[in-house]
């Protein structure tokens, strides 16, 4: 399934789009999960950036939304993070228990 998640932007976009394109990617930091993520989003912003500005504009749009019809998190990232903990629990939002006697 990994695999998969990595090409979801060639194949979601064509391969034929990716004909003339040369592409390195570098990932550093997170999981194999949240790289693989970063890849096809990287892969799918690059790829419309490369078609608005040495190729037409019709074109590029054409391709932005063959790929946000098919996944939104293709180009458009994820904004939740992990909240952090506070004072007074274990948690960011569970407090200790308290007891009246």
């Amino acid at each position: 399934k990994q695999w998969y998640q990595r090409r979801v932007a060639i194949t979601a976009g064509g391969k034929k789009r990716f004909e003339g394109v040369d592409i390195r990617i570098r990932c550093r930091g997170g999981g194999t999960v949240a790289r693989i993520y970063a890849i096809r989003q990287a892969l799918s912003k690059s790829l419309v950036a490369y078609y608005q500005k040495f190729i037409d504009e019709t074109s590029k749009k054409e391709i932005k939304d063959i790929l946000l019809n098919y996944d939104k998190n293709l180009l458009v990232a994820d904004p939740r993070r992990c909240e952090p903990k506070k004072f007074g629990g274990p948690g960011a939002r569970a407090k200790y228990q308290k007891s009246y006697r």
